[in-house]
């Protein structure tokens, strides 16, 4: 994964942004977190608001809550202020001076939308009340800033608008967090790069946490060794099952970017499950499948920063040659950054 802005970018042991098939990693290279969701806050403009306290520069102090709003107001000083040692390294007060009151030129308000709180990171992001701009912002539990990017905001409205003739079940069992999911990149990294615009990356948290124990091994991961099921009926068409897994977390495989990996022809709509277990696919090209049928176990291979699992849907059977297609669900489901999803057992779907 790479930057979603290029204009600015902390990095953090509490924020890794997780990497996928053909990214680059996002924020931050630690390998000691990773990322999840919480609820969704109620949108709502964000605007200026007075308080009697001051910052060291005498502007307002910035919480994590009102950041845009302190944006929006000019107040760079105390957002510099907030910055981690680490992030005032990479870029200067004065820049962010210059990059923000550039941003925020045609703006009149900020609505927020998800925040995710994961492995004692905050996440946020807003976007601007015509749609054209967008926010995103890690903090830590002392709401210290580590990662920050403001950048324009591209949208696809046609292809947005076109799903898949095939409606898909989650290709899994249990709760799990949608990390990235939606159309802007805000939400959703892959949104930039056609061939991957309508992936999702799902990770698994218990209290607050994708992990117990130690970080860096795979099997400290929720997620790690679940089964992965095939989302629709198909005809498997390629299978990768020899690559390890990476180690410690946080060491990433570029040079293989989905890792192990089983694509499903749905009738010229191809299922990507990409970042498997090393040898634990369970089917071979040729196979037919049905909806719910184990394919494999989650892993932590390829351009991955911690177990999760890549899933897309495209029109064609290279992941990189073909486009990717907005996956029409079944039950109406609707998966974005920041929700909790339940896959159905196999007597349930």
């Amino acid at each position: 994964m790479r930057s979603i802005s290029k204009m600015m970018a902390g990095t953090t042991v509490l924020a890794v942004l997780l990497s996928a098939c053909g990214g680059e990693n996002s924020m931050n290279n630690s390998p000691e977190s990773s990322a999840s969701a919480s609820p969704t806050e109620e949108a709502a403009q964000v605007t200026p608001s007075a308080s009697p306290e001051t910052s060291k520069s005498g502007q307002l102090p910035v919480q994590p809550e009102n950041l845009a709003g302190a944006l929006l107001s000019g107040n760079f000083s105390g957002i510099y202020e907030r910055f981690s040692p680490e992030f005032k390294q990479q870029i200067s007060e004065d820049e962010v001076k210059e990059m923000g009151s550039a941003f925020i030129q045609g703006v009149t308000a900020f609505e927020p939308s998800t925040v995710m709180r994961l492995n004692g990171a905050e996440h946020r992001i807003w976007t601007s009340d015509d749609g054209h701009k967008g926010i995103i912002a890690v903090f830590d539990e002392a709401g210290i800033i580590h990662g920050l990017n403001i950048t324009e905001l591209t949208t696809y409205p046609e292809t947005d608008k076109l799903l898949t003739r095939t409606a898909m079940t989650l290709p899994f069992q249990g709760d799990w967090f949608v990390f990235w999911g939606g159309n802007n990149v805000l939400n959703n990294y892959h949104y930039e790069y056609e061939s991957q615009r309508y992936a999702y990356d799902f990770v698994q948290e218990v209290n607050g946490l994708s992990y117990e124990g130690d970080p860096l091994r795979n099997e400290s991961y929720h997620a790690f060794g679940k089964n992965v099921t095939a989302p629709a009926d198909g005809i498997v068409t390629e299978v990768i099952n020899d690559i390890p897994d990476n180690t410690p977390v946080g060491v990433m495989n570029e040079k293989e970017p989905p890792g192990n990996l089983v694509v499903i022809d749905h009738g010229g709509e191809y299922s990507f499950l990409a970042h498997l277990k090393q040898g634990s696919v369970t089917v071979k090209k040729g196979d037919s499948v049905k909806t719910g049928d184990i394919i494999g176990k989650l892993g932590n291979s390829g351009n991955s920063s911690e177990p999760h699992l890549h899933y897309q849907v495209s029109d064609g059977a290279d992941l990189f040659g073909s486009r990717s297609l907005h996956i029409r669900w079944k039950d109406n489901l609707n998966p974005l950054k920041g929700q909790t999803v339940t896959g159905k057992t196999a007597a349930n779907r």
